[in-house]
C-alpha cells in the first residue's frame, strides 16, 4: 500500500534578542512573543513538532544565525537531531533494557541455587577506579546554537566557538616554571603599554592570577598612569632596596603587595616606574635587573615587561637575556612598523638567544586610527610574516586610546582579538 502523505512544508525560523521570533511555514509568517528567548525557542519547536505530526514524518527546520544557515530534523514525536532523519524503527532509550539487566518479563537467575555450597571460584575483580564516566556530547554554548543546546537540542559548537575554546584553554594553562614576555619596539607610541596591560589582563583573568606587568621604562613610563593604583605609591625604585628581604626564606607571598598595584577586575599586578623622575635618577644596572627579575619570578608565574624605548639601556638588554617570548607591538603607521622590523633584524645579529627570540616573535598590529582602513593593518601584519612566527591584528577601539585600560570596557570584537593575540603568544611558552 502506498501512503498518500502531504508534501513536507518549507520551514525556517529566526529569533531576536528581545524575546520575539518568527517561523515561516511555506512562506507564511507566524510570530512568537514570550517572556524569554528560551521560551520563544520552545514555542517554535513545539509548533514545528505539530507540523511534523500533521505531515506524518520528520520535517527540516532551517535556522539562521550570524554564521550562516543550518538544519535541524524534527520528528513527529518531538525528537530533534541533525540533518539526517532518524529511522522509523528507532526506539527511545527508555524502552530498552539497561545493559547487564534482564529484559522485561524474563526472570533473572537466582544468586544461589538451593543446596549449592557457599564456596565460589575466585575471579579477578575489576577495579572500580578504572571505570570512567562516559563523556557527554559536546554542545554549543554561544549564539543561537548555544540557546538551542540549553533547551535540549543536541547541537555542537561552530568552528568559531571551537577555536575560541581552544584559545581560552591556551591562555589558561600554567607552565612548569615561570615565563617572561617582553613587549618591545624602539619607537614611542607604538602601543607597547596597551599591549602589556591587555595581554596581562587576558592571562590574568583566565589563568587564575600570578601575572605581573612590569614597567621597565626609565624614560617616563606610563604603565602606572594607564592602570589602577593601589593604596601606596611604590615603584621599581621602592622595590629594589627590598629585594634581598623578599628573596629570604622568611618572606611571605603577600609581602609583595607593598610594592605592586593590583588590578581588581583584570586580576594582574603592576610594577610601576616613576614617570616624574628623570631617566638619570632611575637607571637600573644589569645586576639590579637580575635581582628584580629573580624576585618577580619567585612571586609570579608570568612576567610581562613593557620594555621602554631605549634599546641601548642596560635594563633593556638584560631584559632580552631573560625573555622567553618576544612580542613586537606596533600600529599600522609606517614609522612604528619599520622600527619593529629593524629591531627584529638587529636581534637576528646579536647572539643565538636573541636570534631565536626574533624568529619566534609574535607581532601585534593595532589599528590606531578610527578612520584608518582595516586593510592597511592586515597589510602591515602580512609584511611581518617572513620575519616572525605569527602576526595578528587588533581593531580600532577608543577605549585603548587614553585613560585607564580595562579589558571589560573594550568592544566584544576587540576582546576577542586580544584573546587571539594572547593565544598566539602562549604558543611560544
Amino acid at each position: 500500500m502506498v501512503l498518500d502523505l502531504p508534501p513536507a512544508p518549507q520551514l525556517s525560523a529566526r529569533f531576536s534578542p528581545d524575546a520575539t521570533g518568527e517561523l515561516l511555514v511555506d512562506g507564511t509568517r507566524e510570530e512568537f512573543v514570550e517572556e524569554s528567548t528560551e521560551r520563544v525557542r520552545e514555542a517554535v519547536l513545539g509548533r514545528v513538532t505539530e507540523i511534523a505530526a500533521q505531515a506524518g514524518r520528520a520535517v527540516q527546520l532551517t535556522v539562521s544565525d550570524e554564521e550562516g544557515d543550518w538544519l535541524l530534523a524534527v520528528q513527529p514525536d518531538g525528537t530533534i537531531g541533525g540533518e539526517e532523519a532518524v529511522s522509523a524503527d528507532h526506539q527511545p532509550v527508555s524502552s530498552l533494557s539497561a545493559p547487564g539487566l534482564p529484559s522485561a518479563g524474563i526472570s533473572a537467575p537466582p544468586l544461589l541455587t538451593p543446596g549449592e555450597p557457599l564456596t565460589r571460584t575466585t575471579v579477578a575483580r575489576e577495579s572500580f577506579l578504572q571505570s570512567e564516566r562516559p563523556s557527554r556530547p559536546d554542545r554549543a554554548r554561544r549564539g543561537v546554537r548555544g540557546a538551542f543546546a540549553r533547551v535540549g537540542v543536541p547541537i555542537g559548537p561552530s568552528a568559531a566557538e571551537q577555536q575560541e575554546r581552544a584559545e581560552l584553554d591556551a591562555v589558561s594553562r600554567h607552565w612548569a616554571g615561570p615565563r617572561t614576555i617582553a613587549i618591545v619596539n624602539g619607537k614611542g607610541g607604538a602601543n607597547k603599554t596597551p599591549t602589556t596591560a591587555l595581554l596581562s589582563a587576558v592571562f590574568g583573568r583566565n589563568g587564575g592570577s600570578g601575572v605581573l606587568a612590569w614597567d621597565n621604562n626609565e624614560t617616563r613610563g606610563t604603565l602606572g598612569w594607564r592602570t589602577e593604583k593601589g593604596e601606596h605609591d611604590a615603584t621599581v625604585q621602592s622595590l629594589l632596596p627590598a629585594t634581598d628581604q623578599l628573596m629570604s626564606a622568611e618572606a611571605r607571598t603577600a609581602d609583595i603587595g607593598h610594592f605592586v598595584h593590583h588590578q581588581n577586575a583584570d586580576k594582574y599586578d603592576v610594577l610601576r616606574s616613576n614617570p616624574t623622575m628623570l631617566a638619570t635618577e632611575q637607571r637600573i644596572s644589569s645586576a639590579d635587573f637580575d635581582r628584580l627579575h629573580a624576585m618577580a619570578t619567585k612571586f609570579y608565574r608570568l612576567v610581562i615587561i613593557d620594555s621602554g624605548n631605549d634599546e641601548s639601556a642596560e635594563r633593556w638588554l638584560r631584559m632580552i637575556d631573560h625573555t622567553d617570548q618576544l612580542v613586537i607591538a606596533t600600529t599600522a603607521l609606517g614609522e612604528h612598523a619599520e622600527a619593529g622590523a629593524l629591531l627584529l633584524e638587529a636581534l637576528q645579529q646579536r647572539d643565538a638567544n636573541a636570534a631565536r627570540l626574533a624568529r619566534d616573535a609574535v607581532v601585534i598590529v593595532s589599528q590606531s586610527e578610527r578612520t584608518g582602513p582595516a586593510s592597511e593593518v592586515r597589510r602591515v601584519a602580512a609584511g611581518f610574516e617572513p620575519l616572525a612566527r605569527r602576526a595578528v591584528t587588533i581593531p580600532f577601539d577608543p577605549e585603548m586610546h587614553g585613560g585607564r585600560l580595562s579589558f571589560e570596557s573594550l568592544a566584544p570584537r576587540t576582546r576577542r582579538a586580544w584573546l587571539h593575540a594572547a593565544a598566539a603568544v602562549a604558543e611560544g611558552l
